[in-house]
């Protein structure tokens, strides 16, 4: 009886490119052909939601990774060069980024080294928390992006954030491009100094070394050849208390810009564009009057006479008319009200998050003992501080100009009100027919400060007035204020401007008068990347080569269609400290695997070696006659766990009718004589392929652990030994296999054991994910079911 259980198996109509399995639960993440990110279930191959192609994001999806905790995904887009993370409850996304390159590949891992100093550090995280007050959510009534801090989901900064534990996103792209990014949001090391396309990548969970397989190509017409490098990141590894807090910092500071940025665009959408109606009716009357007077004249003349001329009666009866002005009136408060708000509750309090962590930051920075290897920069620190004072500056601004618009239009409007109501000969209420002096040198105010014509400004926005205020500031223009605040008399600003040490000081926030609350948020951001980037050139080169090994030359004649996971493929054994590197020699056979064993410590060389693995016949007589002379050839492989390899494998003379193999290869069976192992010296100047006769190789019979894939071309696998699980893919890249492995060898202990792990782990989050396929029952196509079959999925797991 074959060891692994089929458990799904379906015919997809897109050709997929990409599959990961989650390291949590029993979700597997597909990339297809046309850009598609899709979310399938094990039971019955099951979709859980899909993510069409987005002409912003990007519909050329080339590389996939789940982060460790299994709660988003990320993937890479070769077309617009960004990099998305993905809610794995909901099609969302939570947070891109733009790179300089394409990547290829991506890696997401964690760190599992434990010290004193994280663990004090880890019980010490939630400190902000408790000085900090909570951020408020968004209200979600307006962008479709701010539903990342909706109401439903106020703790989503969190879920970027995930566990305390520091999490690294490596990518490699074309190039030589290689990035480290903290926790996936920011970027801690920019590794430079390796050559060609990345095609694999494997950092050690202790962050002492970074393995890279690349691809070299000198000339179009020659043949690309494959290196090993093995890159020494020992910074990373002797300073890790300093980079978890200090990446820690970055992440915060990364998600709480986002924050103001969504905040921002909550406040542009309250500003409505109704409120620029009656600048372009003041322009447009200018245009058509036959008169010399100015606009300012005719309402200053209804203010003090009662009368108007006929042509401002036609504009205010017929064009403007009681019931717009009323809107018009009611539209203006509501907006700036709700603006109003956002700078108070959003816009402040997000800063003042900022100006804290920024401060600790500082603070760490000025620790040089422990922090200036890193390249922490205090003094860039500092300018970032200042910026953030200078947004906050520009925000009270506006809540002043705010302020003074409302009440200016208040009594505007009122007056307004009931000098139309009298030329339409209306009932004019009591109340409203009290005007004080007072009121009426308010009006005048008014009238001459925002009703005088200023004609340059018609070439630059298309009108003579600017009546409405508050919307330059939320222009995200370079230009200067049309309307800049009056600080004529202000005995503050003329004490700065008298005493010249003052105007100097590093401890006064610069004030940018003349400029947009856009304008100071984008300069503040410029600042703050500046001084978060210099970290991530620091680390990244402190990162040295330390080996460097020419591996073989590739195939020329590649298809079209890009190879699911090309062969090499790396593993980290967390429990030794060893990277293991599969790769096939494409020019062969293809009748070997290699396994290439390297120590993460580069300075250890004990545990390296390399060795072949061929595959012996292991069918029996009954399923091929043949026996005797039967070989097999490595089509995939794949690190199933840290002691087994899973193989797809085709006979050598295949012939129409041979059906392909899935199998489990034991690294027990394969390191089984040290001696012999260190037999193989590598020469340097040579490629591997070149030596190739010389390396060790071990001839392997498979006992249990296969199966033969009837009726299936299979071409691919994606395997998880958490989960027990793997998938198969055929040749044609659109027919898959799903199975449970090992399920025969599970004692009623391992069962009870597995059941109480499944337990921990996906009863937690399972209510979520029930959730979210009743949510997205549109989507999935009759996923409204999906949590009753979660459930009975669970429980046959578990039987």
């Amino acid at each position: 009886m074959p060891a692994f259980r089929q458990v799904g198996e379906k015919q997809l109509p897109q050709e997929i490119i990409f599959m990961a399995w989650s390291p949590k639960r029993d979700l597997i993440a597909l990339a297809n052909k046309v850009g598609e990110v899709l979310l399938h279930r094990l039971a019955n191959f099951q979709r859980v939601w899909s993510l069409p192609p987005n002409e912003n994001t990007g519909k050329e999806v080339t590389a996939l990774a789940w982060r460790p905790d299994g709660k988003i995904l990320a993937f890479g887009l070769a077309d617009t060069k960004r990099v998305i993370l993905c809610d794995v409850e909901k099609p969302e996304s939570l947070h891109s980024f733009s790179v300089d390159a394409p990547i290829t590949y991506m890696h997401w891992m964690e760190v599992t080294e434990e010290s004193s100093v994280l663990t004090s550090f880890y019980n010490a995280e939630d400190e902000s928390n408790l000085l900090l007050p909570k951020l408020p959510a968004l209200p979600k009534n307006y962008s479709t992006s701010a539903k990342i801090f909706s109401e439903e989901k106020s703790d989503e900064i969190m879920k970027l954030l995930g566990d305390v534990r520091l999490n690294a996103l490596v990518l490699g792209g074309s190039s030589g491009f290689i990035e480290v990014y903290a926790y996936g949001m920011y970027k801690i090391a920019t590794v430079i100094g390796v050559a060609g396309s990345c095609l694999g990548l494997c950092f050690s969970s202790d962050l002492k070394s970074l393995s890279v397989i690349t691809e070299v190509q000198v000339s179009p017409d020659s043949v690309p050849e494959i290196t090993y490098f093995q890159l020494d990141t020992s910074l990373l590894s002797v300073y890790l208390p300093e980079v978890t807090r200090m990446a820690r910092k970055f992440t915060h500071i990364s998600t709480l810009l986002q924050y103001i940025k969504l905040s921002l665009t909550c406040m542009c959408e309250a500003w409505e564009e109704i409120l620029m109606q009656m600048d372009s009716r003041l322009t447009k009357f200018v245009q058509e009057k036959n008169t010399t007077t100015s606009v300012q004249d005719e309402f200053m003349q209804l203010l003090l006479w009662g009368k108007a001329s006929l042509e401002l009666q036609a504009l205010l009866m017929n064009q403007l008319t009681v019931k717009g002005l009323k809107k018009l009136g009611q539209s203006i408060e509501s907006s700036y009200s709700s603006i109003q708000k956002l700078v108070i509750s959003h816009l402040q309090s997000g800063s003042e998050a900022l100006l804290y962590h920024l401060s600790e930051l500082k603070g760490m920075a000025s620790w040089k003992q422990k922090y200036e290897s890193l390249g922490l920069d205090a003094a860039g620190i500092e300018d970032a501080i200042t910026a953030v004072g200078s947004f906050i500056l520009k925000a009270n601004e506006l809540l002043q100009v705010i302020d003074s618009s409302m009440k200016n239009f208040k009594a505007f409007f009122r007056w307004l009100y009931v000098a139309m109501l009298r030329m339409s000969e209306d009932h004019v209420l009591p109340e409203l027919n009290k005007m004080t002096q007072k009121d009426i040198t308010f009006v005048a105010d008014f009238l001459t400060e925002h009703f005088n014509e200023a004609p340059e400004l018609y070439n630059r926005k298309g009108k003579y007035f600017n009546v409405e205020r508050v919307g330059q500031y939320l222009k995200d223009e370079d230009d200067d204020l049309v309307s800049p605040p009056n600080t004529e008399g202000n005995q503050w600003f003329n004490f700065l401007q008298n005493s010249t040490h003052l105007k100097e000081s590093p401890l006064l926030f610069p004030y940018y008068p003349q400029k947009s609350l856009h304008f100071v948020k984008r300069r503040m951001e410029g600042i703050i990347d500046q001084c978060l980037q210099k970290p991530a050139d620091v680390i990244g080169k402190s990162v040295h080569q330390a080996v460097c090994m020419p591996l073989y030359k590739g195939s020329k004649s590649e298809d079209s269609t890009p190879r699911l996971f090309k062969l090499p493929f790396m593993w980290n054994d967390k429990s030794s400290n060893l990277h293991y590197v599969l790769f096939m020699m494409l020019e062969s056979s293809l009748s070997k695997i290699y396994i290439l064993r390297r120590h993460t410590d580069v300075s250890r060389s004990a545990a390296n070696g390399l060795l072949a693995v061929d595959f012996g016949n292991f069918l029996n007589n009954s399923i091929n006659e043949s026996s005797d002379t039967s070989f097999y050839s490595c089509i995939d492989a794949h690190f199933y766990d840290d002691e087994t390899i899973t193989v797809v494998l085709k006979e050598n003379a295949e012939q129409e009718g041979k059906e392909r193999i899935l199998a489990q290869l034991p690294l027990s069976s394969v390191y089984v004589d040290e001696d012999q192992e260190r037999e193989f010296s590598l020469n340097s100047s040579k490629r591997l392929d070149e030596q190739s006769d010389d390396i060790p190789t071990r001839t392997i019979f498979l006992e249990s652990q296969w199966r033969v894939l009837e009726n299936m071309k299979a071409q691919y696998v994606a395997v998880n030994g958490i989960r027990k699980v793997s998938c198969v893919l055929s040749s044609n890249l659109r027919h898959v296999r799903v199975f449970e492995m090992d399920v025969e060898d599970d004692g009623e202990a391992e069962e009870e054991e597995e059941e109480e792990e499944t337990t921990q782990i996906v009863g937690g989050e399972h209510e979520e994910l029930n959730l979210s396929a009743v949510n997205h029952s549109s989507v999935c196509g009759g996923s409204a079911e999906l949590a009753d079959e979660t459930e009975e999925h669970e429980s046959s797991l578990d039987s």
